[in-house]
């Protein structure tokens, strides 16, 4: 299993609070450093930060759809650029032993075939990177929202198949559409001695963080030992304590989803939402709520 970082610009990295957008916990490892940028000066200047900060991967994001990102000229619109995005790739192969990924869409706007998704991969194989991502969408860069990228365009499984049809030797991931493992699982299979190399969820797991508990069973056939989400809090409540107050709220901020269907998902939401609007201490009000929602739920 691996943990990817939000898409963090390059701009952002070399400009900004590297401290912020780079710190991450070792409990966290593998954690993979997502990109975005068009530069290969600066992406390659991104990759040695990275490396320098112990990170395991660095993803280039070509999926990202959103008008920002579009008119910095970097996410899903270098699809149809490349000869640019294997510059990018090569620059920051060079710059450090990391291995290098790539996430991307199935096309976009009207280049959307099976013929321009295994050309447009078949360049990264000519030059060594063939760890790819790949959410199973088109992204119509114009008329259509962020959101509505997520959901509108079919998916087609499908043409990931075809990937690993194409490039039997390259790591193909599959992302989009995928609710909770057993679904995920299912994604992976083309055919008999044949199927992909892992599933991607994202807003799935955030969301509704629940959909994880059986992922040991279900992809390393290894023993279920996390069975209930107030599992996943007493083992997070250790985590929090290792952080600074400010990440400890941060921290906290991320669990709105964690009780979601349970008795009190809604007192658990909402403590936690006016408790760090109110500034309240972190640990505190994590604690109590907790304890709040335990007593809630069985009674």
């Amino acid at each position: 299993m691996q943990i990817y970082t939000e898409m963090i610009t390059t701009g952002a990295l070399l400009h900004g609070d590297q401290d912020r957008f780079l710190d991450f916990s070792p409990q966290e490892q593998p954690v993979v450093l997502q990109l975005g940028g068009s530069s290969p000066t600066d992406l390659a200047a991104c990759v040695k930060l990275a490396a320098q900060r112990g990170y395991s991967e660095v993803n280039l994001n070509l999926g990202c759809p959103s008008p920002r990102v579009q008119k910095g000229a970097f996410g899903a619109c270098l699809m149809a650029e490349k000869t640019q995005v294997m510059d990018c790739v090569k620059a920051m192969q060079d710059a450090s032993d990391l291995p290098i990924s790539i996430k991307c869409r199935l096309g976009i706007d009207d280049l959307d075939s099976d013929e321009f998704l295994l050309d447009f991969l078949s360049g990264l194989y000519d030059i060594q990177c063939r760890h790819w991502l790949i959410h199973a969408r088109i992204a119509l860069l114009n008329g259509l929202s962020p959101k509505e990228n997520r959901t509108v365009p079919p998916l087609n499984y499908p043409r990931v198949h075809l990937v690993k049809r194409t490039f039997p030797s390259a790591r193909v991931i599959i992302n989009g559409g995928l609710s909770g493992t057993a679904q995920a699982r299912a994604a992976l299979q083309i055919e008999p001695g044949l199927e992909l190399d892992g599933a991607m969820l994202g807003r799935a797991a955030y969301q509704n963080p629940q959909c994880l508990l059986d992922v040991d069973a279900v992809f390393f056939a290894q023993a279920q030992t996390i069975n209930t989400s107030f599992t996943i809090a007493d083992q997070y409540s250790e985590y929090l304590k290792t952080l600074e107050p400010i990440r400890q709220k941060s921290a906290i901020r991320h669990t709105l989803g964690l009780f979601n269907g349970y008795k009190g998902a809604k007192l658990w939401r909402r403590q936690l939402s006016e408790g760090l609007n109110e500034n309240r201490l972190p640990l505190d009000l994590w604690y109590t709520s907790l304890n709040d929602l335990r007593q809630y739920s069985f009674n």
